[in-house]
């Protein structure tokens, strides 16, 4: 049946048909006084969003460029940095960091586990000398349904006094309770097509006050992406180049979503997202690729040994116009991932844990009981 395509992948993620229809609207002049309005009204929500006094600004990029905006404008060649690596998305930071010439010390753990803080704790105790300017953290590592313990390392990064936290939360921000104030952030980056339940197109990137004094000194070389300027004329509700006019209206509905639907029952909505897939696939006997603690409430990576992931993720669209996620990089056919991120219900993953049921009987897998997921499923739904 055609129109029926359901996405249950860490981006781009479903968008609500009151989007979409906002999506559609005839674009309006970008330096018309009707946008000037629409950015003023993102400017404010992203910040409520963000849980920042501080700025939040928007750039026509993906979530990498966010990234590469987030390192590029407080950072110099040679600055040494600490970056976490435990998936594609943390080893993708380091090499974009070593393109920019900076000296980078790789912080790693297996792909599938999560970061250690005390290594973090150990670097910068050591740095005596206040020579690392950065440390660089990927929030959920989306490549293995992982989530690491930012709060944790940052508290190290904050003990340390010197280097600025620059953090990936490309598919955490708006899933996962990240009070960037509180905590003392000083550049989160984010892209649209995550839990902003919009089209991809449109980066983001909260900068702290902290962050502002580095780029007064940073010299690595930047036009396009030079936040100095959005800053500027954020203020004045402009931008300084063209932008996606749709997509910023296409955010203004998501937002005002967002805010009805409150930051708190968000956060929540994806835990028990998160909680009722973990516990579906425990219930069908598969093995869960991060463990206990760790998982990332965006997706949830499975590792099965008794069926092919390919195979799994190709009836599941062939069959029920469900699309799965892949493993990435050594990954690739070792892991099928379930994402449940941004604009998903309690309906959606029970249909998806429903078919992945039937996919599984397809494939000859007769490790569970027939219902056992949706029914493991249904028990987190009813009791939280």
């Amino acid at each position: 049946m055609d129109d029926k395509l359901m996405l249950m992948i860490p981006g781009p993620t479903p968008v609500p048909e009151r989007v979409l229809h906002a999506l559609a609207k005839h674009p309006i002049g970008h330096r018309s006084g009707d946008f000037v309005k629409v950015i003023a009204e993102l400017t404010e929500n992203l910040k409520w969003l963000h849980q920042t006094q501080n700025d939040v600004l928007m750039l026509t990029v993906s979530g990498t460029g966010a990234m590469e905006a987030g390192i590029i404008n407080f950072l110099s060649a040679g600055d040494r940095v600490l970056v976490g690596c435990n998936g594609k998305f943390g080893d993708r930071w380091a090499q974009l960091s070593e393109a920019f010439g900076l000296n980078v010390d790789k912080v790693t753990a297996e792909w599938g586990q999560p970061l250690d803080p005390e290594h973090f704790r150990e670097k910068l105790e050591a740095d005596t000398n206040k020579e690392i300017k950065a440390v660089i953290i990927t929030h959920s590592e989306t490549s293995t349904g992982v989530i690491n313990d930012l709060e944790t390392i940052n508290r190290h990064v904050k003990a340390h006094g010197q280097a600025l936290i620059i953090v990936d939360a490309v598919t955490s921000l708006g899933a996962v309770n990240l009070p960037i104030d509180e905590w003392g952030l000083d550049v989160v980056a984010s892209g649209s097509q995550k839990a902003y339940m919009i089209p991809p197109g449109l980066g983001f990137v909260a900068v702290s006050s902290k962050a502002w004094e580095a780029y007064k000194t940073a010299k690595l070389p930047r036009f396009y992406l030079d936040l100095g300027k959005y800053r500027k004329d954020a203020a004045k509700n402009t931008t300084p180049f063209t932008p996606p006019i749709n997509l910023m209206v296409a955010l203004q509905t998501a937002l005002q979503m967002m805010k009805a639907e409150g930051l708190q029952n968000i956060f929540s909505r994806h835990q028990r997202l998160m909680n009722a897939t973990r516990d579906a696939v425990k219930a069908l006997g598969l093995p869960l690729f991060a463990p206990e603690g760790a998982g990332s409430p965006a997706i949830t990576a499975v590792a099965p040994t008794d069926v092919d992931a390919e195979q799994v993720r190709a009836v599941m669209k062939k069959r029920f116009d469900i699309v799965l996620a892949g493993g990435q990089d050594h990954l690739s056919g070792k892991i099928f991932r379930m994402g449940h991120l941004g604009f998903v219900s309690d309906r959606d993953i029970l249909a998806a844990v429903a078919a992945l049921e039937a996919t599984l009987r397809e494939l000859g897998y007769e490790g569970f009981t027939p219902g056992a997921g949706v029914a493991a499923a249904a028990r987190v739904f009813t009791t939280n």
